[in-house]
């Protein structure tokens, strides 16, 4: 599979390919300071209060696990030459990220589909699986991200 210094294109990307992010370990703090700014629940707030949830203790919001994981997809967790342009994702939390967690995210391209209208670009059907530090899956995305074809040379 080619790589460019940009990036990849559909045509460098294949059914089956995976990807790896680098990590990314999740502070108590940040935790704290994400859910006071974008999902105020106790149970991302304050640990005693959280040990009474069904959450059996503080840990991040499912959106700042989102968050986090598209960082390191962006960082090269998904090398796309064009970005990652969502057209769509589906998103599962089966587990809770605890502070100090670290996090990495694996990827794997279960379908491309050439734009008929579009020739220029593609959909590619992607499988994101963020896990913690012990393997376990906190994040399961299915996404269709567009992605461009590689430009033509110029002619003279």
């Amino acid at each position: 599979m080619q790589n460019s210094k940009l990036g990849l294109y559909l045509e460098d990307l294949a059914i089956g390919a995976h990807f790896r992010s680098g990590s990314y370990t999740m502070g108590e703090d940040e935790i704290r300071q994400f859910a006071r700014q974008y999902d105020p629940q106790v149970f991302h707030l304050d640990d005693a209060q959280a040990r009474e949830t069904l959450f059996g203790g503080l840990s991040a919001s499912g959106w700042h696990t989102a968050a986090v994981t598209m960082r390191l997809l962006v960082e090269g967790g998904l090398p796309i030459a064009s970005g990652l342009i969502g057209a769509g994702t589906e998103l599962r939390w089966p587990r809770p990220v605890r502070p100090g967690d670290t996090l990495t995210v694996q990827t794997t391209v279960l379908d491309i589909t050439p734009s008929r209208s579009k020739p220029d670009r593609g959909i590619v059907l992607c499988q994101s699986d963020t896990l913690n530090q012990h393997g376990e899956l906190v994040q399961q995305s299915t996404s269709k991200v567009l992605v461009l074809r590689r430009p033509k040379p110029e002619t003279l």
